[in-house]
């Protein structure tokens, strides 16, 4: 099946520290499937620069056309792709992909111009585009009549689609949940509690992430704290305290290396689309504690197979007797949720 994803949320090269490799991982997903895969990146440039996202040329990336417009996807877009599905079906249906998904406000814009068929996957940033005044003149009018014409609404977690279904239940037909996965290889069963407890963070190191709650919170336990990961908060969270031992930004090969030292992974973030991070916790073998009512919460559930933050929830996880049950819940759950599954489940939801 050849597949085409048009989206602004795509790394053109691997050591872009904050582009989500998420949808890369889809892409990648579906070719070891068998299906032919092609990436459109249409960027807004003052959106683009706004978000402090890397600046590439328009031009072909090893797989990925990067398209770049001045204005938000005004007049005829499709005249700029000079891929694959250069004219698609503008050009006498030559070109056309079987399956179009489209990522991101911008992606999804893009992707109702173009006139295709296709599935629209909606991120906390539709949401903001949906809520915020901000938007209302433009992007969230082209929005809407994107979601209108989408063949299916595919929402990145259970708490997304909630939230997106409270705005428009008329669209409950046609909303799907597309979670993410991880790679089996990383699911680790060996559990070794340490006299020491080990607390680890791993996160760009901004507001919204709260890994200031979490120094807090361990200050005066006897615990050893570790945050992997920088960003514009890392000075302000270095004069918080002397406990957390930072390590900076990480691959994620010593990321996973760090998780599988550790016993609790914490992170009380907001505004999640999903937290792929949390599933890496779990996988690694650590008990997991996220925020409630945010991405990765229609996966852990509180007090089962992980914890929803209070600022008292390490000391509590300390204090019990349950630890090895959560992990073992842990464990179960996490098998449910890897790539290959999750790669099926979309495109199997996609068509159905």
């Amino acid at each position: 099946m050849n597949i085409l994803v048009i989206t602004d949320l795509y790394p053109i090269k691997d050591d872009e520290k904050y582009t989500p490799k998420t949808i890369k991982k889809f892409v990648e997903g579906w070719q070891v499937l068998g299906h032919n895969v092609s990436v459109i990146k249409p960027n807004f440039l003052l959106n683009s620069f706004i978000r402090k996202k890397p600046f590439y040329k328009s031009g072909m990336y090893e797989g990925v056309e990067n398209i770049n417009y001045f204005f938000p996807f005004l007049g005829n877009i499709k005249n700029k792709i000079r891929g694959k599905y250069k004219g698609g079906k503008y050009n006498g249906g030559k070109s056309n992909p079987d399956l179009v998904i489209a990522h991101m406000p911008s992606g999804i814009i893009f992707a109702n111009k173009l006139g295709y068929d296709f599935i629209a996957a909606v991120h906390v940033s539709d949401l903001e585009v949906l809520t915020k005044p901000i938007y209302s003149i433009y992007f969230k009018t082209e929005l809407e009549k994107a979601y209108k014409n989408a063949k299916k609404i595919a929402c990145r977690s259970e708490v997304i689609k909630h939230k997106f279904l409270k705005l428009y239940p008329e669209y409950e037909n046609k909303t799907f949940v597309c979670y993410s996965g991880i790679e089996c290889e990383i699911i680790k069963r060996d559990w070794q509690p340490k006299n020491l407890p080990r607390i680890i963070v791993c996160a760009n190191l901004i507001k919204r992430k709260n890994v200031d709650k979490v120094i807090k919170a361990c200050e005066n336990l006897s615990v050893e704290l570790v945050i992997v990961g920088d960003g514009v908060e890392l000075e302000n969270l270095k004069k918080l305290s002397s406990k957390p031992k930072f390590l900076g930004h990480l691959s994620n090969e010593k990321v996973l290396e760090e998780m599988r030292k550790s016993d609790i992974f914490a992170l009380p973030s907001v505004n999640e689309t999903f937290g792929m991070v949390y599933l890496e916790a779990m996988a690694s073998g650590c008990i997991t504690i996220c925020s409630e009512n945010e991405g990765v919460a229609g996966i852990i559930k509180d007090g089962e197979n992980g914890y929803f933050w209070k600022d008292d929830i390490i000391e509590q996880i300390l204090a019990s007797d349950n630890q090895n049950i959560i992990l073992e819940n842990s464990y179960k759950t996490i098998q449910n949720y890897t790539q290959q599954k999750a790669c099926v489940n979309y495109l199997e939801k996609s068509l159905s």
